[in-house]
């Protein structure tokens, strides 16, 4: 049984018209509501052991807020494929993760990981900004995985929670 938990980047700010996508940084919302996020996965003790994260510099903040507010410890790698990836390629970077790691967190953008989730359980459900979903994988390598293996545990939403 593998674990893949998939967080979409937390709010992101486009007041400033002049950076480019790749670049835009979370707002004074999604720092927020990453924390937050961090915060409840602490409190729920989910300690993946490896953190998949795209380059994105919105994506970057939300997985070190989420590392720092969780207390992570795993080792963490940016995936240039993750950013702007289809669900297809998605699937492909969770087929290629090391047999050794059991539970992953995967941080990246919509549509892709609302198309993932599908793909994997078979649930089309909204992943709004710092939403963290949870999916059992029936498989007992991530090579194995295919269309309908996973079953969605749980969706958390920042806005949901309780914050401090």
């Amino acid at each position: 049984m593998k674990t893949l938990l998939l967080l979409r980047h937390a709010k992101s700010s486009r007041n400033d018209r002049s950076v480019r996508d790749f670049d835009r940084p979370l707002n004074e919302r999604g720092l927020k509501a990453a924390a937050v996020v961090g915060e409840q996965m602490r409190q729920m003790q989910l300690q993946p052991n490896l953190l998949l994260s795209s380059p994105a510099w919105r994506a970057k903040q939300t997985t070190q807020i989420v590392i720092e507010s969780a207390r992570l410890s795993a080792e963490l790698r940016f995936d240039c494929l993750i950013y702007e990836a289809s669900a297809p390629r998605l699937f492909e970077i969770v087929s290629r993760i090391e047999e050794t790691a059991n539970i992953v967190l995967l941080v990246g953008h919509n549509p892709g990981f609302e198309e993932l989730l599908e793909l994997l359980t078979g649930e089309t459900r909204h992943l709004p900004a710092a939403a963290l979903a949870r999916i059992e994988l029936d498989v007992d390598k991530w090579s194995e995985i295919r269309t309908g293996v996973g079953r969605l545990d749980w969706v958390v939403e920042p806005k949901r929670l309780k914050t401090h």
